[in-house]
């Protein structure tokens, strides 16, 4: 089994990476950063390659919303509904929004599209993205490498527990995206409250 994930990865490990950056990311990373720790991978190679992702993913996504951005608000309603979000972000942050977009979970790829619809430089937006892309793939990469040397504290033999490790980091990484969901739950549920008063408000009214 082993040395199958081994030649899978060989061949496929980087690619694959770099698609998984492009569109997301983190949780693919992380997972990476772990199989570079028990060898499968190089965490030099891991980090270039999700540098090289995240970065044309989010140059592709600045280059689309400044070509096809409006055309976009029309076509998909989840793009429209944070788009006055997104641009609160923006009237707060500035251009450091351009730094800390791919670390704002739900807005990963809506913030490029619409800083590309603004009039924000494309050289600051590139500049900005190269570092942002840098910060992102070294944290995580090294979140799943030191999730792997901290393993290596309390288990003699990583190796022999690999699959229970990988489960564990599987669980870990779905903890941390149902609590951003359960969060999102939470912050939307006084608006629901307030709907539904205003609701049997106006079906009392109308008895």
């Amino acid at each position: 089994m082993q040395q199958f994930l081994r030649d899978y990865l060989e061949l496929h490990g980087y690619w694959v990476l770099f698609l998984w950056t492009f569109l997301e990311g983190e949780a693919g990373l992380i997972l990476a950063g772990f199989l570079a720790f028990q060898g499968y991978l190089n965490i030099f190679g891991v980090i270039l390659t999700a540098l090289a992702g995240s970065f044309c993913g989010d140059q592709f996504y600045f280059y689309l919303g400044r070509w096809q951005g409006r055309r976009l608000l029309k076509v998909f309603t989840s793009i429209a509904k944070k788009f006055q979000k997104a641009l609160k972000l923006i009237e707060k942050y500035g251009t450091f929004v351009a730094f800390i977009s791919r670390f704002t979970y739900g807005f990963r790829i809506i913030l490029p599209i619409i800083l590309g619809m603004t009039n924000l430089s494309a050289m600051k937006f590139c500049g900005l993205n190269l570092l942002s892309a840098l910060c992102w793939s070294i944290i995580f990469s090294l979140a799943g490498f030191l999730f792997g040397k901290s393993a290596s504290l309390f288990v003699e033999d990583v190796s022999r527990y690999e699959p229970y490790l990988m489960l564990a980091l599987i669980a870990l990484i779905g903890c941390m995206w149902l609590s951003h969901f359960v969060h999102a739950w939470w912050r939307r549920r006084p608006a629901r409250k307030r709907l539904s008063r205003m609701k049997s408000r106006t079906s009392g009214n109308a008895r």
